[in-house]
């Protein structure tokens, strides 16, 4: 029982227990959730606040930048209304403008109306009118030449010159010359490629009957062919008569789109001149042959001078012996120019600045002029110590001037018998043979320098015997001893070429002019020697002999040149022209000394030297043997005696006169160094008393025996490239030192070394160089 009441009363408080704490819970959670509704109605109502605040704001931001784009674009428009209204000023200007052009258009139609007219200009030297000549008129050469003011011809009206630069651009077609002088030169070419109009008769052929040879002009020398005929090249002093070369393009860049006006003009000027190179060629001689409809002809004659006085300058035309009567150039006649040296290079530069209008003084340091070219005629004929063969003579300017001269010139044949020790002649064939390998030679040699540095140069003569000996070792061929000496003589032949020992010359660029046109033609011998060219050009020079230049000084504005005995000088311009070996030598200095540049390309040339002998017999004993040939071979006894008179020279094979000329080349000058003259002559006659054995040869007159190599004034006969170096040398050697200081001579011509043709060329190259400055 117990036990029961106590269960009830836990039963009771339980229950009581859970009421209150279940009421107590009640309470607890309303009070909770009112407490939290109400934080979170007020957290609801700030952050919508704080919504709407930032909304306000983005939209005020927005309607401040519509404000700034608006102001923006106000600004715009009104700088777009300030252009319109300048556009207006300058449409309004250019109609003004428009308006003046159409004026200018009408003026130029009225003067274009009678472009079908022809032109002729009055011949007085104080005149000079233009006039239009009818539709009837016939313009020609000759009353081009004629016409004067008043003629009773067709001549209607006067007419102005065209001037304005722009004039040419408005030509439609470019002129086309009718019965230009070059006609005959170029009929294997389209005329109007060349600028010759299509209606001259000897220009319009068809292509079958065009031709690629030279064409005959008649009464013109052979050796004159100015042109290039169509798939010809390789001829030195040559141009394309349809296209421009390079200094043209750059004396003339408005004929660079459309060259033919010039083409025309340059054609006419080269064509004349080579029908008379007698006499100047002036304005007054090529002007009449312009012959074109239209006042183009105005400016055809005006641009003609400039053509005649830039191919003046360029030693195109107008060169040689000429001696004119007034400047070519007058702009250059207040220049003074000093030459140092009275050799061909001398003497054509002093000629060409003299007839540019310069004043010219040439200091010679020997009693005569010359240099290397000393002719002598002590034996009855004219015999040259130094220079006597023309090499090539199409083109070349020493033919040239003996047809100014009158000179002759005697062409060489090909025929040389090669003569041995004892009396045979040579088998033509094994020489030829011999020849072969020889130039085969030379060939595997030039095959081995295409891929090699200048550092990898090798002397000529051991690249020649290292190819030769690999060539027998891979052939299995074997020379007879007789091959051998031939193949030597050809080797003597190489050396006499080169003026040196083939120890000494470059493998790589012993023949480095080749790559250049060369000239082509005869190969003549100067019967009456340079000399007799040189002497004329000389006429009127001011020439001071016996003058020897000892210093250069040209630190100043002007160059003084001071000689040996005290005598100074002073110039604008200086021309030096002394062998190279005097430059070697330091035969005279320079103030300051020249540049390192210059003086490196100096030493890497070679000074070579040749001797030759002369002997005048009383009988022509060699006819029976070489039949008048113009030379005879000698074929060597031995490798060391190779150079040693291996060519023998008749210098008149067609005439009574006895006399041979032979040379001394490589080692064999070596073995006649330190002989008398009386010596070599003696060495000489036992060489031709083997050669001939079979019959009596006499003794020798006279004689004559050179020293080039001890001249002190020459101390050489001409350049070399020696090992190491390389043909660029040439072109150093031709720069001129600070626009002052100008060098000329066969050591400076890169196309033309070794001969006068190139002294002679050099020194009006330095002519061209000093009037252009």
């Amino acid at each position: 029982m117990c036990n029961l009441e106590h269960c009830n009363l836990d039963r009771r408080l339980c229950n009581l227990d859970l009421c209150n704490l279940d009421q107590h819970l009640c309470n607890l959670d309303l009070c909770n959730l009112d407490q939290h509704l109400c934080n979170l109605d007020h957290c609801n109502l700030d952050r919508r606040l704080c919504n709407l605040d930032l909304c306000n704001l983005d939209q005020h931001r927005r309607l401040c930048n519509l404000d700034r784009r608006l102001c923006n674009l106000d600004r715009r428009l009104c700088n777009l209304d300030r252009r319109l209204c300048n556009l207006d000023r300058r449409l309004c200007n250019l109609d003004r403008r428009l308006c003046n052009l159409d004026r200018r258009l009408c003026n130029l139609d009225r003067r274009l109306c009678n472009l079908d007219q022809l032109c002729v200009q009055c011949s007085k030297a104080d005149c000079g009118r233009w006039r239009q000549l009818s539709k009837e008129s016939a313009l020609t050469a000759s009353l081009a030449s004629s016409y004067r003011c008043g003629m009773k011809i067709n001549s209607v009206k006067r007419v102005a010159g065209v001037t304005d630069s722009w004039w040419l651009s408005m030509l439609i077609l470019p002129p086309l010359f009718k019965d230009s002088p070059a006609n005959p030169f170029l009929s294997a070419y389209y005329p109007d490629c060349v600028g010759m109009s299509p209606s001259a008769g000897p220009g319009n052929q068809r292509q079958e009957h065009r031709r690629a040879a030279p064409p005959h002009v008649p009464g013109l020398s052979p050796y004159f062919q100015p042109f290039y005929q169509p798939n010809e090249c390789g001829k030195a002093l040559c141009v394309r008569p349809d296209m421009m070369e390079l200094d043209e393009l750059y004396e003339f860049p408005e004929f660079s789109r459309d060259p033919t006006m010039y083409l025309a003009l340059r054609n006419l000027v080269l064509a004349a001149w080579n029908r008379d190179c007698k006499e100047v060629l002036t304005l007054q001689r090529c002007a009449p042959h312009v012959i074109v409809r239209g006042l183009v002809r105005i400016r055809c004659v005006q641009e003609l001078e400039r053509v005649l006085d830039f191919m003046t300058r360029k030693g195109l035309i107008n060169t040689g012996v000429l001696q004119v009567k007034r400047p070519l150039l007058p702009e250059s006649q207040h220049n003074k120019v000093l030459v140092i040296g009275a050799g061909a290079a001398g003497l054509a530069a002093g000629r060409q600045l003299q007839n540019f209008g310069m004043q010219v003084v040439v200091l010679e340091a020997r009693e005569r002029i010359g240099g290397r070219v000393w002719d002598d005629a002590s034996l009855g004929i004219t015999v040259g110590r130094g220079a006597q063969i023309v090499n090539g003579c199409v083109n070349n300017p020493i033919a040239l001037m003996c047809e100014q001269l009158g000179l002759q010139m005697h062409r060489l044949g090909v025929r040389c018998e090669l003569i041995q020790d004892g009396g045979l002649v040579t088998d033509p064939a094994l020489d030829k043979r011999m020849d072969f390998h020889f130039n085969a030679v030379l060939d595997a040699v030039s095959e081995w320098r295409k891929d090699k540095p200048q550092s990898q140069d090798a002397p000529l003569g051991e690249k020649i015997q290292e190819v030769y000996k690999t060539f027998l070792q891979e052939s299995g061929l074997h020379f007879t001893e007789l091959e051998e000496k031939v193949l030597h003589f050809h080797l003597s032949n190489l050396e006499y070429a080169c003026g040196s020992t083939l120890d000494q010359v470059s493998a790589r660029s012993w023949d480095h002019n080749e790559c250049f046109a060369q000239f082509s033609g005869d190969h003549t011998l100067l019967t009456d020697g340079y000399s007799s060219v040189l002497h004329n050009l000389a006429q009127g020079l001011d020439i001071r002999l016996n003058t020897a230049v000892q210093h250069v000084e040209y630190s100043g504005d002007a160059v003084k040149v001071t000689s040996a005995c005290g005598s100074h000088w002073t110039a604008q311009k200086v021309l030096v022209t002394v062998p190279l070996a005097l430059l070697q030598k330091n035969t005279f200095s320079f103030s300051p000394p020249l540049p390192e540049r210059k003086l490196k390309a100096i030493h890497s040339l070679g000074a070579g030297a040749i001797e030759k002998v002369a002997l005048q017999f009383p009988t022509r004993f060699w006819d029976s043997k070489v039949q008048r040939a113009d030379y005879f071979g000698h074929v060597p006894a031995s490798v060391e005696k190779r150079g040693l008179f291996s060519v023998f020279y008749d210098m008149r094979p067609q005439g009574e006169e006895c006399v041979l000329m032979t040379v001394i080349t490589g080692e064999a000058l070596a073995l006649v160094r330190d002989l008398q003259d009386l010596q070599v002559v003696d060495l000489c006659m036992s060489v031709l008393r083997e050669l001939f054995q079979e019959q009596e040869v006499p003794d020798p007159v006279k004689f004559l025996v050179t020293h080039w190599s001890r001249d002190p004034w020459a101390q050489m006969s001409y350049s070399f490239v020696k090992t190491g170096g390389s043909g660029e040398v040439y072109d150093i050697m031709a720069e001129d030192v600070q626009g002052k200081l100008f060098f000329a001579g066969e050591a400076t011509n890169r196309h033309f070394p070794q001969t006068v043709t190139g002294a002679y060329l050099s020194g009006v190259r330095e002519a061209s160089k000093i009037a252009a400055l």
